[in-house]
């Protein structure tokens, strides 16, 4: 509708001038031109004034009463005069959706032709009527949408927030420490619940989760989790747990498993994050379908979505622990070897020729006919008298 555009009456002399000549480069020739252009200016906008301004016409309303309102503000700017008058058929979307059977009935009653022109308080009701209700609906769908982008949006704070922590240092060494020890609690809780008799204990899958994700053979480090009461087994691993970390550092420089620690950990959550996007906007296609079942769909959403939030943390930290108590940083030894290594071995070289020659026995050459080629047309040449083809051909 030409938002934020001023249409000066009788024409725009500045870039008329401009047009023919360049300000900057030509600075007289577009002084003259746009004097000359000023003055038919003058005299062409007291002619559109004296003709009323400029007058707009629309030939359809639009769903939103803004867009119409933008239209008819074109004219009338900054004092000027101006008019505006809309056209609409009963046939266009707007009145075919809203009202034109009853329009319609009512002109056939009246004894209107078609193609005559109604024009009528009734008439411009019904459209605004329309009109709110179109842009009813469509805030609605807008509220509902925001609804869905919110819950969204508080899970994306949560995360960003985590990555700025990582990126800025803020977190360190406590954060995967804080996770290895909720993961152990995790599996305490799972493995050797405390409402449980110790002898029902499952002590074997205790030992295959702490291989699993810290990387410590209970049998190997002389782990005797049988003889262990609950606090005593939580202390002793959690022990186990620091002792191992404690030694992965110790082979490298802080800065450097500080960094790998950063990497570690904004890998495995932009990796999942990606994932819960993507099931997220799966989950919003279809979710409509439960108000079928009764159910409100942005209770259902709120719900649904926050269990997979949840189950999206909890793989994010089981990959991060995992990787850090599994994966081997090399030290600077390690790496000055593979280098050295490198610079030992030498391409192996490759020579390039052709083939030696290979006496042998020469081949035979074809046998070439020097006799006089005979037509088959021509006289045969024993001297018969016959054409060659009835002769000896």
């Amino acid at each position: 509708a030409g938002r934020g555009t001023d249409i000066i009456l009788g024409g725009n002399p500045e870039g008329l001038a401009r047009a023919e000549a360049d300000p900057e480069l030509e600075p007289e020739k577009y002084q003259e031109a746009l004097e000359r252009y000023r003055e038919n200016w003058a005299r062409e906008r007291e002619e559109v004034l004296a003709a009323g301004g400029l007058h707009i016409l629309g030939t359809e309303r639009h769903e939103s009463r803004r867009v119409d309102n933008q239209l008819r503000g074109r004219s009338g700017r900054q004092g000027d005069p101006g008019s505006s008058r809309f056209f609409l058929s009963l046939e266009d979307d707007l009145m075919r959706i809203f009202g034109s059977d009853r329009i319609q009935g009512l002109m056939g009653k009246l004894g209107m032709e078609e193609g005559e022109a109604i024009e009528h308080g009734m008439v411009s009701r019904a459209i605004e009527r329309a009109q709110k209700q179109v842009e009813g609906r469509n805030f609605e769908m807008r509220k509902h949408l925001l609804e869905y982008d919110d819950v969204m949006n508080k899970q994306r704070e949560a995360i960003y927030k985590l990555r700025r922590d990582v990126l800025e240092g803020k977190e360190g060494r406590e954060y995967p420490m804080g996770l290895a020890e909720g993961i152990l609690d995790s599996l305490l809780d799972t493995h050797c619940p405390e409402k449980l008799d110790p002898e029902e204990w499952d002590l074997k899958g205790l030992r295959t989760a702490l291989l699993g994700f810290f990387n410590i053979n209970a049998q190997d480090a002389g782990l005797k989790l049988e003889d262990l009461g609950i606090d005593e087994l939580r202390e002793t691993l959690w022990t186990a747990i620091e002792q191992r970390y404690t030694e992965r550092e110790s082979r490298h420089p802080p800065e450097v498993y500080r960094k790998f620690e950063r990497e570690i950990t904004l890998l495995a959550v932009d990796s999942s994050w990606k994932d819960h996007l993507l099931a997220l906007d799966h989950l919003k296609e279809g979710i409509g379908l439960r108000g079928y079942g009764q159910r409100d769909p942005l209770n259902e959403y709120k719900r649904e979505s926050f269990e997979l939030f949840q189950a999206m943390k909890e793989r994010v930290e089981d990959d991060i622990i995992q990787k850090l108590f599994r994966i081997e940083l090399a030290t600077e030894e390690q790496i000055a070897e593979q280098r050295r290594r490198r610079e030992a071995v030498q391409a192996p070289r490759i020579e390039l020729s052709a083939p030696p020659k290979v006496e042998g026995p020469v081949r035979p050459q074809p046998t070439v006919n020097k006799d006089l080629k005979v037509g088959r047309n021509d006289p045969c040449p024993c001297g018969s008298g016959k054409k060659y083809k009835k002769c000896h051909g």
